[in-house]
């Protein structure tokens, strides 16, 4: 469905978007209206008052609620599928185990985020957050205090390589609207990421997790230490026994057999798997832009099948349940475990498409269109430009991918006409990404996302995920300001 034509000028437009979110905010912060009822009812009145057909209202609804769940109702279930295998199993234990022996307690969430760096690469941030969950999960129950402590470095690293590395889809539309150098946006991108997310995430992190204090939800995971088999393993240092409790999967702490629990290479393995197969779809997609690979070549078009998210993941689920899900159990047991995982997951799907679904409402109403052609001339320097529409286009219409495309089109003829070399169409690009990033609020469906799975609120979700993604932004522009400025 595309975008009706702006029925009213940008200053009605932002207001009514801003009424929209102020609504939505105090039915769900002061009412305590459920957060599922609040964001459709919400998204019924600002289809009306944007000036939709009411004939088309169902249709705008429809439009970002089921392109959101399409993606991520598969991607959550088959994650969360894959993270209670590897909790029940002891799997997450181990790799957790295993990352404190070589990297230290107290440099944990360090540990965390470097992993989500790498693995960052070629995945999208839904899908790496929902793989490295129980990981996340079992660090935060083994050290105690704030979640955010390790959960927000991991975060925050997927979502610093999401918005600014190609392979990514939003750097990688930037950078063809604006005639970048894909490999060049890599190169420079990929340490300004690092840089940004240690600074603007990892830092603020640890500041925010010792001021505020999240616990760990039980919904997804299970309780602590509950909902494991009992597990030997003789090869991590301090291993044990790990203790048992009723997770739901037929066995109590008195019936749970005893079961060597799999090896760090097993596990890793199971978790390195989406990530290879995810980068067949990211690494190919961008070779096919890029020009290197004919598009429609049929051996290309059978990986990135293969890579694509949910069949990715949908692949690592049927592997896992062979390597560990049958390891002294019967499939009848591990349908029960999965049936186990799933239950929980329900709000989370629902919250998730709902807020993508006040999100479409808002880029249906042409708030975007609007935004972009009163912008269009702000009589500043380019790069100072572009973050501030990203920014402007992020905030208004929630899409970090939309914000992206739609400020790389509307300045792409200015920087063609300014004759901007290589490295500072790069550098365009990573203001883009940064402006697309800070201000992560109630109508982008990840905010959401990040909430449902941590456990928090709307108001600790404000405070913290959308602080330390405006840091995050902030961190990642100034550098690429600094840049442009001394080149």
């Amino acid at each position: 469905m595309e975008a009706i034509e702006p029925a009213y000028g940008v200053t009605t437009l932002l207001l009514i978007a801003v009424v929209a979110v102020a609504v939505l905010l105090f039915l769900i912060m002061k009412v305590k209206l459920h957060a599922f009822v609040a964001l459709v009812l919400v998204s019924v009145l600002t289809a009306l008052a944007a000036g939709i057909p009411v004939g088309d209202v169902p249709d705008a609804l429809s439009f970002g609620f089921s392109n959101t769940i399409g993606s991520v109702a598969l991607l959550v279930g088959f994650g969360v599928m894959i993270g209670r295998l590897l909790e029940i199993t002891g799997g997450a234990q181990i790799l957790a185990d295993t990352l404190i022996s070589r990297f230290g307690e107290k440099r944990a969430p360090l540990a965390l985020g470097i992993a989500a760096l790498i693995f960052g690469f070629p995945i999208f941030f839904d899908a790496g957050l929902v793989v490295f969950l129980p990981i996340i999960m079992t660090v935060a129950r083994r050290f105690g205090g704030s979640l955010l402590l390790y959960a927000f470095p991991a975060a925050g690293a997927f979502a610093a390589m999401h918005a600014i590395v190609p392979p990514h889809p939003g750097p990688v539309a930037a950078a063809e609207a604006l005639e970048a150098n894909i490999g060049l946006t890599l190169l420079v991108g990929a340490p300004i990421a690092v840089v940004s997310w240690y600074i603007g995430a990892y830092l603020v992190s640890q500041f925010i997790g010792h001021r505020v204090h999240v616990d760990i939800p039980e919904a997804l995971f299970g309780p602590m230490n509950g909902g494991r088999d009992k597990v030997t393993d003789p090869d991590v240092s301090g291993g044990g026994v790990a203790p048992t409790g009723d997770g739901g999967d037929g066995h109590t702490a008195t019936q749970a057999p005893t079961r060597t629990a799999p090896a760090f290479a097993t596990v890793l393995g199971i978790l390195l798997l989406p990530f290879f197969l995810i980068s067949f779809n990211t690494v190919l997609k961008t070779l096919t832009t890029a020009g290197v690979i004919e598009e429609g070549a049929a051996w290309a078009d059978y990986l990135m099948l293969l890579g694509n998210t949910s069949v990715a993941l949908l692949i690592t689920v049927l592997v896992a349940t062979l390597v560990l899900g049958l390891r002294g159990r019967s499939m009848a047991d591990v349908s029960d475990i999965f049936d186990n995982a799933l239950g929980p997951i329900c709000t989370v799907i629902l919250i998730t498409g709902a807020g993508g679904m006040f999100g479409g409402v808002l880029r249906l109403s042409g708030i975007g269109d609007a935004l972009s052609s009163s912008l269009s001339n702000l009589g500043m320097s380019l790069i100072l430009q572009a973050f501030i529409i990203a920014t402007l286009l992020r905030v208004a219409q929630g899409s970090a991918t939309v914000a992206i495309t739609t400020t790389a089109g509307l300045l792409g003829a200015a920087a063609a006409e300014a004759s901007l070399s290589s490295f500072h169409l790069t550098l365009l690009v990573v203001a883009i990404a940064a402006g697309a990033t800070v201000l992560s609020h109630v109508n982008d469906s990840g905010f959401w996302l990040v909430s449902r799975f941590f456990g928090m609120d709307v108001k600790t979700t404000l405070k913290t995920w959308t602080v330390m993604e405006t840091t995050l932004g902030l961190t990642a522009f100034v550098i690429a300001l600094a840049l442009w400025v001394v080149t």
